[in-house]
């Protein structure tokens, strides 16, 4: 494959990984996919490359979790945050990047998560988020049928991926919260109960798995295959999951 990769930072961390580890064929590209102007810089960069073929993928893997707690004591910002980059930002890369892969007959992969189908406690804003994106892909995995393109959602267990173990950014968002919140509202559910979330979820996230090879397994099945599944499940439990929450009394799910 000749493969573009986008980052937020050329110079940081991840980039100098991938062109560490990657051959001559990757191309890194520096996007932040909330800048509409940088993805049409990427797609004509990518143009420029490709010439007149088309493009056979599109990965979309960017997803942040802006913060974790009940939907009262979330800001407004903390909803506008994850909508911006897991719907808003993924619907306009992949409508700019349509063209090629309908000249392509190529396919779309989107890394979803069952937090968009599932009403998981304290993940309010994330999940509204995902909910957005996993509806927006169906539709588009009708509406481009006639065109030969094929859409996929991958939906990954527990992972440990940028943000989600970083100390530093979940006290700094805590902090933020207890300023933005109405102090009628704090003492309603009580600091402790605010705290106690929060550490829950960095208690969550430092046992989630850094090993991220069963979903990159996954994306390749998804890129490769002749008739790509719509959904896919990776990581131990998620297809239990779903099984749960698609036969069983809506009680014990």
């Amino acid at each position: 494959f000749e493969v573009f990769a986008t980052v937020l930072e050329l110079t940081g961390d991840g980039a100098r990984e991938l062109q560490r580890s990657c051959s001559p064929r990757l191309t890194l590209l520096q996007v932040d996919i909330t800048q509409p102007q940088q993805v049409q810089q990427a797609l004509l960069d990518t143009k420029a490359k490709l010439g007149l073929r088309g493009l056979w993928g599109l990965v979309n893997n960017a997803g942040v979790c802006v913060n974790f707690g009940d939907a009262e004591l979330s800001l407004m910002s903390n909803f506008r945050g994850c909508m911006e980059v897991n719907f808003f930002g993924t619907l306009s890369v992949t409508k700019s990047f349509l063209p090629l892969l309908r000249q392509a007959k190529g396919r779309i992969i989107t890394i979803s998560s069952p937090a968009g189908d599932q009403p998981f406690p304290c993940l309010a804003a994330y999940g509204a988020s995902k909910a957005a994106l996993n509806l927006l892909t169906d539709t588009l995995r009708h509406e481009l049928e006639p065109w030969g393109v094929q859409v996929s959602t991958i939906l990954p267990s527990s992972y440990r991926t940028g943000r989600t173990s970083n100390h530093t950014y979940w006290d700094q968002q805590y902090k933020q919260l207890l300023q933005g919140l109405p102090p009628a509202l704090l003492e309603e559910y009580g600091e402790d109960y605010v705290i106690e979330t929060k550490d829950l979820f960095q208690s969550f996230a430092s046992q989630a798995n850094p090993d991220v090879t069963p979903v990159i397994d996954t994306i390749v099945q998804a890129l490769l295959a002749a008739q790509p599944q719509a959904r896919y499940y990776a990581g131990p439990g998620v297809g239990l999951m779903y099984f749960i929450h698609s036969y069983f009394p809506f009680s014990i799910s």
